[in-house]
């Protein structure tokens, strides 16, 4: 399978590497990707459902934001109303409510049907507040987003023939003209 898509495999990678320069994360922080493989394959999202594709890009940026300290929650489409797919022990540590669904690759997509087969321990999540997103094919990631999302504009945005969209999340402002705002926290 590596060679097959060796090149959405280094694109996967490489998104994942220019994300992590720029998004300000920190140990133990939650990243929501939605993933459409048919964009990827330069098809019309959800036409064109690939398995072996949905994993060989899930496995490569999960491995590489894992290797980071970063949680990871994979978005299903919307036939199952965009619930996650991440590990019990993030979503618990997190303090998500399970939902009970089993994504496949016509309800809930390629992307998280992977996750489910190579996450630890998997398990479905309706809603999270994720401290920034990968958004690969335009799959809408923004509902699963903090509040104050901030673009991070990566250099490469594509993977195969999709289009990436990178956000991060930061605190409100609160206060007035006398407040003063942690820098590091912009």
């Amino acid at each position: 399978m590596d060679e097959k898509f060796e090149k959405e495999i280094s694109d996967a990678k490489r998104v994942v590497r220019e994300f992590l320069e720029q998004a300000k994360l920190r140990k133990g922080n939650l990243v929501v990707i939605g993933c459409s493989t048919s964009e990827i394959a330069a098809q019309h999202i959800g036409s064109y459902s690939n398995a072996e594709l949905g994993e060989a890009v899930f496995t490569a940026m999960y491995e590489e934001l894992r290797a980071s300290g970063i949680s990871v929650a994979a978005q299903c489409c919307e036939h199952l109303n965009r619930a996650l797919i991440m590990t019990q022990t993030d979503a618990e540590r997190l303090g998500y409510e399970e939902v009970n669904v089993i994504p496949k690759l016509k309800a809930g997509g390629s992307f998280a049907t992977a996750a489910w087969h190579v996450m630890e321990n998997p398990t479905a999540v309706e809603h999270v507040q994720a401290h920034a997103g990968i958004d690969i094919g335009d799959t809408l990631i923004g509902m699963h987003l903090r509040p104050v999302a901030v673009p991070v504009r990566i250099d490469h945005p594509v993977i195969g023939a999709a289009h990436i969209v990178c956000a991060r999340t930061r605190p409100k402002y609160v206060g007035g003209a006398r407040a003063h705002y942690n820098e590091e926290l912009e």
